[in-house]
């Protein structure tokens, strides 16, 4: 049959990135146990086009990823089907953003429970030919800030919130770092973590440390930067903070991003 996406187009315009957006599907995501861990997965997956041709074929990008979606997948896995896109559609540069909810044993304080707590995770990866995989870890964190002024300003108690901490950090060549690790890092810069599964005694012990570890917005924000900064193999990050504060009706917000020079 006719292959009307193949005609030329006369306009002249290069597209740097068409494909499918919003497709839902199953994947494999490595753990650091060596295991994997099943996760639903909203995935945008683009090629770029030369400006002679009218449109690219959809449906390779469905078929690929449904070549891959029952693959434990991380940085290799990924270059991997980006490869295998760029091939399969001659195209020269490839990306992909894979979203998806990823879970995490926590241990409760005190009581020692066990619950599963959920982050935001994004995979993104672009491979341009004959290149490596430029690739970026997305990660959402929550925490428990408390604030100093509050604290030293109030005869008892202390106002305190949830808060996110988004990261995205490139690595260099050959370097990478396991998901359960950066969460550790990351939540370790709050006042006090987020559990979801807490016994009276442990309330008591979170509301504790908290309460002994008062910060900012920005001392949260600056902790995160040299954590950053001393993690091996970083290249590149982008950080932000934000506090959904519980005594006004807006958010607390900081952010900043850097290159790292070794």
């Amino acid at each position: 049959m006719k292959d009307v996406q193949s005609l030329a187009d006369e306009r002249g315009i290069a597209i740097q990135k068409v494909g499918v957006s919003e497709v839902h599907l199953p994947f494999l995501i490595k753990r650091k146990s060596g295991s994997f861990q099943s996760v639903l997965a909203n995935i945008k997956l683009t090629v770029d086009l030369p400006k002679e041709y009218k449109g690219t074929h959809m449906s390779r990008f469905i078929e690929v990823l449904s070549d891959w979606s029952q693959k434990p997948v991380s940085y290799r896995e990924m270059e991997a089907i980006l490869a295998d896109l760029s091939g399969r559609l001659d195209a020269r540069r490839a990306h992909i953003d894979i979203a998806f909810k990823y879970f995490i044993e926590k241990t409760a304080p005190a009581s020692g429970l066990k619950s599963l707590l959920d982050y935001d995770c994004v995979f993104a990866g672009g491979l341009q030919q004959g290149s490596h995989l430029d690739f970026v870890l997305g990660l959402t964190v929550p925490f428990t800030s408390l604030c100093p002024c509050s604290k030293e300003i109030s005869s008892y108690g202390a106002h305190n919130q949830r808060g996110l901490m988004r990261a995205k950090v490139r690595f260099q060549p050959g370097r990478f770092i396991w998901i359960e690790d950066l969460a550790a890092i990351m939540e370790a810069q709050g006042s006090a973590p987020v559990f979801s599964l807490l016994k009276r005694e442990d309330e008591k012990y979170v509301t504790e440390l908290a309460y002994e570890n008062p910060k900012f917005v920005e001392d949260v924000l600056r902790d995160l930067v040299l954590a950053f900064r001393a993690l091996d193999g970083v290249a590149w990050f982008e950080v932000e903070c934000e506090n959904y504060e519980s005594i006004h009706n807006h958010s607390a917000y900081a952010s900043h991003v850097e290159t790292v020079d070794r």
